[in-house]
């Protein structure tokens, strides 16, 4: 083996003018030198070592472990080795690391800086105990050794032993008075002790143009942004770089201060560069994860979060941030275990307590979701998202005071937040506090003009209260894409959507949205439109309707796949005919009733499955379950209609479909209840039956609207939480429906009370003689023209 000490002396002079570069920073030069040493002569273990290190300065990770190896066939040196193991621990391969560190001490047990090397793979292993004792014995060899004495700063830091920590900063500077590092780490511990004036001193006395001041203006650009001063934060980044362009952690904060001032497309390239410099900085795939989850290049954004985790198994801010990524992704069991690591990883993580309890409200199971949120807010009690989610979930409970009492904590917290003002509106609207409530939403508008979710939750208020001319317009936001849920998808059509003007003359397609009972409600505007001059009306809606839309006046088509439309002049959703003809409290009547008709082949199917005896009540007592607020308007069961059994000389008829049919097979004993519910087809065959019946009760579903589309008695019970728009907030009759009575449930009781009202009712109404009319026989309808199509969607 050759040492330069066996190159000619121009050659030598080269390895020490490549060394000094080194020493300044400069690696590229320093590489370039080592690499014209090693033409000279190959087996120059120096130079190969040297390289080597530059090499994994520059995170060149397998270069580097190639170089050393080669330096160590030449020769076993215990520095040689120490580096390997360097090298080994950054490539993600911690028990070969540690190998190649216990084998250069076995070589030279008296070599302190491999000792201190050591030191730092064990502090970086989580193993403080042994990197302390590494670090004392690097100083016991070598007590005036700098470095080791700043590393066991740090150790004595991280641990919470200040004074100690402090004084082996400080003899550190004894030793070099020009150590910029350790001026730096110092100021950190004088700052953490609110000793400001030591630690600006101290951090200002780091040397220019050297790693150790780069580390320090990184440290001042991260005060500036956490102190919201982008602009000096990027200068001191900036100029760390420049004094150090390897720098990797600088740029990975210059990448967190670009992105978050939505420059994504620099923050990217300073991502990457920093991923360049180090691969194995597992925080710098974790930014780089979020900005592209933040693009949705979710594939590109979870390989980037897997790879940190690959990097750093117990990062908990990586498992948060996947599990962000897995929750968007609807992928919900793998994004709970992802939270539920990240928790594990650090109890005290309020961000991961709070996203879980998102998860977790989100898949039904609230109760779990209280305590997560509340774990939140016992760790971090000033933070507003969690108390602003937390009322969100105790409003759905019915808990209102707890529900606003925390609304107006997250306020105090953010009072300019007008998501939380919002929340609070609405939850004051279910408290019948209308005032507060329009205020609240007002305030959030105020605080963000274009905040869909507030104009929608003010119109529902303003439609509440029949105030119709505002609301109309503000309705119009359902459809906005800029709402976080597309409860409306707006379609892709080759015609302009109608806007109001003329019809004449004109074909207009009407898209369906929501619910089966939105479309029964607002088709009442049909022949209305035909008397605007519409020339071809078309319908598209699902196939349970289509035979009952068929009989609305004024419909030429009915059709059900939107992928085989015929051509249209124009479009309009159904629940925006009412903007269109400018309906007011005042004029809802004017479209005609009923609007809707039987078909008598229908009809007279029916009748024989209907009872013979006594007056004929159906009953609907559940909604569907995807409904967003059926947990308040559908009954617990048929058994919550036990008190309506007692009234005499009645016959009932569960027109019950989906959910609640089982209960209908299975009535209670000794009261007979024709389950009809699962035998229907459509709702020609309910309107059928409905048209049978002497009175239907029902929960807010579509069998109300039908039944007061057909002009058919109906009572209707409305829960007190989030009751629907359209019933208005008091009184017992509808304006859109006057062959409807309502009956409200009273605020914080259960069903029952409400129950006993509809029996004591029912009692009432039973013992009065039927109305004396005419029968009424069902119209038939004329030879149809129109063509319908009957296929779904795939």
């Amino acid at each position: 083996m050759n040492t330069t000490h066996d190159l000619p002396a121009s050659h030598a002079a080269l390895f020490q003018s490549a060394l000094a570069a080194h020493r300044r920073g400069r690696l590229d030069e320093a590489k370039t030198g080592y690499l014209q040493v090693l033409q000279a002569d190959g087996a120059q273990a120096d130079a190969l070592h040297m390289l080597g290190v530059a090499h994994l300065q520059k995170a060149e990770l397998a270069e580097a472990e190639a170089r050393i190896r080669q330096a160590l066939a030449l020769e076993e040196r215990a520095a040689f080795l120490a580096n390997l193991g360097n090298v080994l621990k950054h490539r993600g391969q911690p028990d070969e690391a540690e190998a190649a560190f216990r084998r250069a001490l076995a070589l030279d047990p008296e070599d302190a800086a491999a000792h201190n090397n050591f030191g730092i793979f064990l502090k970086d292993n989580r193993r403080p105990d042994e990197a302390e004792a590494a670090y004392r014995r690097a100083l016991a060899l070598r007590p005036d050794y700098a470095e080791a004495l700043n590393n066991l700063g740090n150790l004595l830091r991280k641990s919470g032993r200040l004074d100690e920590a402090e004084a082996a900063y400080r003899r550190a500077l004894q030793l070099r008075p020009d150590y910029a590092e350790a001026h730096n780490n110092l100021g950190i511990l004088l700052k953490s002790s609110w000793r400001m004036r030591e630690a600006g001193a101290s951090q200002g006395r780091a040397t220019p143009s050297t790693p150790g001041h780069a580390r320090a203006l990184n440290d001042l650009g991260n005060r500036h942004q956490k102190n919201r001063r982008s602009i000096e934060a990027e200068a001191a980044y900036r100029e760390a770089l420049e004094a150090w362009p390897e720098y990797a952690e600088a740029h990975n904060n210059l990448g967190v201060l670009l992105k978050s001032e939505g420059r994504s497309p620099e923050a990217e390239a300073v991502y990457r560069r920093a991923l360049s410099l180090r691969p194995d900085y597992a925080e710098a795939h974790s930014n780089l994860g979020n900005l592209l989850q933040l693009a949705r290049r979710l594939p590109e954004a979870e390989a980037a979060y897997r790879q940190a985790l690959a990097l750093k198994p117990d990062y908990a801010e990586a498992c948060n941030n996947l599990g962000l990524l897995l929750q968007s992704s609807g992928r919900l069991p793998e994004a709970e275990d992802v939270f539920r690591r990240a928790v594990e990883l650090r109890p005290a993580y309020p961000d991961a307590h709070h996203n879980l309890g998102n998860l977790l409200k989100d898949s039904g199971r609230p109760l779990d979701a209280e305590a997560a949120y509340r774990r939140a807010l016992a760790l971090k009690p000033d933070y507003a998202e969690a108390h602003n989610n937390l009322g969100i979930l105790l409003k759905r409970d019915g808990r209102l005071a707890e529900a606003e009492a925390t609304y107006r904590h997250a306020l105090a917290f953010q009072p300019e937040r007008a998501e939380i003002h919002n929340n609070l509106g609405i939850m004051l609207k279910t408290n019948q506090r209308l005032a507060e409530a329009e205020a609240a939403h007002r305030r959030a508008l105020e605080l963000n003009p274009g905040y869909v979710e507030a104009r929608l939750s003010l119109c529902l208020l303003l439609l509440s209260t029949q105030r119709y001319t505002e609301a109309w317009p503000l309705y119009e936001s359902r459809y906005a894409p800029e709402r976080k849920t597309v409860a409306v998808p707006f379609p892709s059509l080759p015609w302009p959507q109608w806007q109001g003007e003329s019809l004449a003359g004109k074909s207009l397609l009407i898209w369906p949205e929501q619910g089966f009972g939105d479309y029964i409600q607002f088709v009442r505007y049909a022949p209305l439109l035909k008397a605007r001059g519409v020339s071809r009306l078309t319908l598209l809606c699902r196939a349970p309707l289509v035979p009952l839309l068929e009989t609305v006046e004024g419909v030429d088509a009915v059709v059900t796949d939107e992928d085989s439309l015929a051509a249209h002049d124009c479009w309009c959703f159904v629940m925006s005919l009412p903007l269109h003809f400018s309906v007011t409290a005042d004029t809802i009547g004017e479209a005609p009733l009923p609007y809707v008709r039987v078909l008598p082949e229908r009809v007279a199917r029916w009748r024989e499955r209907l009872p013979a005896a006594g007056r004929k009540i159906g009953l609907v007592w559940k909604g569907s379950p995807g409904h967003g607020n059926d947990g308040n308007r559908s009954l617990p069961g048929l058994a919550s209609l036990a008190p309506l059994w007692s009234v005499p000389g009645l016959s009932f008829v569960s027109l019950q479909k989906g959910q609640g049919e089982e209960e209908a097979a299975q009535p209670p004993a000794g009261q007979p209840l024709a389950a009809l519910g699962g035998l229907m087809e459509d709702f020609a065959d309910t309107a059928a039956i409905v048209s049978q019946l002497d009175l239907v009760i029902c929960v807010d579903t579509a069998v109300a609207h039908l039944a007061g589309a057909l002009g058919k008695p109906c009572w209707v019970l409305l829960p007190v939480i989030d009751t629907d728009w359209r019933w208005g907030l008091e009184g017992n009759d509808s304006a859109w429906y006057p062959s409807l009575r309502l009956f409200r449930q009273a605020e914080g009781e259960e069903w029952h009370r409400t129950i006993d009202e509809v029996a004591a009712a029912l009692g009432e109404w039973s013992a009065r003689p039927p109305a004396k009319r005419p029968p009424r026989k069902a119209r038939a309808l004329r030879p149809s023209t129109k063509k319908i199509n009957h296929q779904k969607r795939d």
